[in-house]
């Protein structure tokens, strides 16, 4: 029987010639990824085991991104011991204020992940990565620490859904509204420890911006991993950018797959999330018909804060003004993104379009600072997680989207098609 790309690479990993869905396996690592809020958890467990050493300071990532620039006493408190941690097992990629990104858009933007790595970070959102080509998911605090001493963590081999892409997006469609779009067709556990292996000659329209954001929320339909084939655009993203020498694994053309699902990218609108699930999915041709009043619009995040997202917002909003009432932030990823939408004069569009810029930060997205709802308000998000009370008080409600639509709602006070703004 074959196997599918993520099976083929946890085998590798694991040492095995092949593996199968349920198994369980321990596989070494190429990458382990920690945050400010998850990594302290990880290094208390780390010294409560009796570890000494690191199995490779040049494999572990730290990135200070959730609460920094820290936002009160704890979250300070917690940064200092991610940074004495660093400096003691001399880490070489840690990331604080200055350089620092939201770690899952640093990571691939600095080349640290690549094609065929089998990686691990304390954060559920690691499974971005599968955009290049990798299986990356994420972990709990307590595997985090054991990761770090060893290299090393166990899997249970997991069932694949391949999602067969055609066609290509429309102007104003993007990755956000594929994923958007699938996991309102399957739910919130329509893959639950399943890998969402993305193939077909859709695959090819799309952008390295659009994969990333694609396989970032594959956690959102309960995926262990999302993961698509390693292409043209692939190689072109991780020539000069890949750290390390990369490795392509392809599924078998006889790879076994519990589901089969068919999306037409040409036939996608604009989709909005409704609270309070992302799979709660509607057109936002429909939402625009219900003249759903919005008092905030977030764009950025490890789901939507890349130059496509900045640049999708920078051309709805540029030369124009945001609603009275409506509080717009804008969060690049990404120190490097914030420094091109410079160069290219995106922020000074977005000043004068009534909106505040931010350091890379998470901070909205999980009601964290920087952008907290109170009661009764309403946000339109390009997050990935519109929970009850995810981004402040419990009778707030959060409208996941892209970046068009959210600029596009900015402007007019109320959620909108961007299409409609057209011309």
């Amino acid at each position: 029987m074959g196997m599918t790309m993520t099976q083929k690479i946890l085998a590798a990993h694991a040492g095995l010639d092949t593996v199968s869905p349920g198994q369980l396996i321990s596989a070494k690592l190429d990458i382990v990824l920690g945050n400010d809020i998850t990594t302290p958890v990880a290094i208390n467990e780390f010294e409560k085991a009796g570890f000494t050493s690191v199995y490779d300071r040049t494999r572990i990532n730290i990135v200070l991104d959730h609460f920094v620039p820290n936002k009160d006493i704890k979250s300070a408190q917690q940064s200092k011991q991610c940074r004495e941690f660093a400096s003691k097992y001399d880490i070489l990629n840690f990331f604080d204020v200055g350089k620092m990104g939201i770690e899952h858009a640093l990571l691939p933007e600095q080349g640290i992940v690549t094609a065929g790595d089998c990686i691990i970070g304390a954060d559920s959102h690691t499974c971005t990565y599968g955009a290049v080509g990798a299986f990356s998911t994420g972990v709990g605090s307590t595997d985090m620490a054991a990761a770090m001493a060893t290299g090393t963590a166990w899997f249970k081999v997991p069932e694949a859904i391949r999602v067969t892409l055609t066609g290509s997006l429309r102007p104003h469609v993007a990755g956000k509204d594929v994923i958007l779009h699938l996991i309102g067709l399957i739910g919130v556990d329509g893959a639950l420890y399943k890998s969402l292996e993305f193939t077909g000659p859709g695959v090819a329209s799309l952008s390295m911006d659009d994969r990333l954001c694609i396989c970032n929320m594959a956690i959102e339909a309960g995926g262990k991993n999302g993961i698509f084939p390693v292409d043209g655009v692939t190689r072109a993203y991780l020539e000069g950018r890949s750290q390390r020498p990369y490795t392509v694994y392809e599924a078998d053309p006889d790879a076994v797959y519990c589901q089969e699902i068919a999306i037409d990218l040409s036939a996608l609108e604009s989709t909005v999330s409704y609270p309070h699930l992302p799979e709660n999915t509607h057109t936002a041709r429909e939402a625009q018909a219900q003249k759903i009043a919005i008092q905030q619009v977030v764009i950025g995040s490890c789901t939507n804060g890349r130059l496509e997202d900045m640049r999708a917002a920078y051309e709805i909003l540029k030369g124009k003004t945001i609603a009275k009432g409506v509080r717009g932030i804008i969060i690049p990823g990404t120190m490097q993104v914030y420094k091109e939408c410079l160069r290219r004069g995106y922020l000074e569009a977005f000043i004068d379009a009534g909106c505040i810029v931010s350091t890379p930060t998470c901070g909205p997205c999980l009601g964290g600072y920087m952008g907290i709802l109170a009661e009764g308000e309403r946000c339109v998000s390009t997050t990935n997680r519109n929970f009850v009370g995810r981004m402040g008080h419990t009778a707030s409600e959060v409208y996941l989207a892209s970046p068009a639509v959210a600029a596009a709602s900015a402007l007019t006070g109320y959620i909108t098609d961007p299409a409609s703004l057209a011309g």
